[in-house]
């Protein structure tokens, strides 16, 4: 099938997995940045597109950066205009940016505007300061800064630098996430417990985490190869007037990957991109969402 065709289709199928779209409110405009990533950024960006518009909440762009063997030349071009977006979504995790376009980044979040961070995006931008306080957590080695975790209370748990783990995780597998502030308007509606579909399981990350609100954590079991607690896989953090969401699911190695056909993946990324553009989600928790010992996918285009 050709491939256009097929995207098409999925938007309507997204739209029925949705139950019913948030299409009365006001569509937002969200820029998707790729172009480098040691994940398939190709295979990733399309379907998670078209599922974000299958919401009726989003209107998406996409800029691609120059691959990281173009010539110096070829970043001159490269001038995303993030205030003609409600939010930006980071798809990317390679070369640094030049710095009149990482300086516009901190200054369109540190003036209202919304950023979210996907999977890899948060392993991007070592020694970039204000992307860290962005970030929060970002895959770095235990010198770099605190870590963050929850214990078995629910308590959050912060490890100083250079005591414990690094960043890492184990071999891919589902599952189960938890969700640890069931009334923020990203996660208010979901269950308690849901299983997310074969992922990487992101352990020991490091950074400042300063204003870090964590959301949902997955248990890191030691038999995959996990610290044995709680690690965070969402959360949010206010930059200036700006909001950043972050979730570190999302892992893509080749076509038809089950991480980001997950029902509650996408429901996150969809309501945590409103929530970081408007403060506020209108996005409804579709009937399909996964339960506690069941994954739910999204159909793929995959042929």
């Amino acid at each position: 099938m050709n491939r256009k065709l097929a995207l098409y289709g999925l938007v309507a199928l997204f739209a029925v997995a949705w139950g019913h779209s948030a299409s009365a409110a006001e569509k937002l405009r969200m820029l998707i940045i790729d172009g480098q990533n040691n994940h398939n950024w190709r295979e990733m960006t399309p379907p998670m597109k078209a599922a974000l518009e299958a919401t009726g909440r989003f209107t998406v762009d996409v800029a691609t950066t120059p691959n990281n063997k173009a010539p110096k030349g070829a970043w001159d071009s490269f001038q995303p205009e993030f205030t003609k977006y409600d939010v930006v979504l980071s798809n990317y995790n390679g070369q640094r940016w030049p710095d009149r376009v990482e300086k516009a980044l901190e200054e369109y979040v540190s003036n209202g505007g919304g950023l979210a961070i996907i999977h890899a995006a948060n392993n991007a931008f070592a020694g970039w300061s204000e992307y860290d306080k962005m970030i929060g957590l970002g895959w770095r080695d235990n010198k770099y800064g605190e870590r963050v975790t929850v214990d078995g209370d629910g308590k959050v748990v912060r490890t100083p630098k250079g005591e414990g783990p690094g960043a890492g995780h184990g071999p891919q597998h589902a599952f189960k996430v938890v969700i640890r502030d069931a009334e923020h308007p990203i996660t208010k509606g979901m269950p308690h417990e849901w299983m997310h579909a074969k992922d990487e399981l992101y352990q020991g990350q490091r950074g400042p985490a300063e204003h870090m609100h964590i959301l949902a954590t997955a248990f890191a079991a030691k038999e995959m190869k996990g610290t044995g607690t709680n690690e965070p896989m969402v959360w949010v953090i206010p930059y200036g007037k700006g909001r950043v969401f972050t979730t570190v699911m999302g892992h893509v190695g080749g076509k038809g990957d089950p991480s980001i056909r997950c029902v509650g993946f996408q429901t996150l990324v969809a309501r945590g991109a409103e929530w970081a553009a408007t403060g506020k989600v209108t996005i409804p928790i579709p009937d399909n969402l996964p339960t506690a010992d069941k994954v739910s996918l999204a159909p793929s285009d995959a042929k």
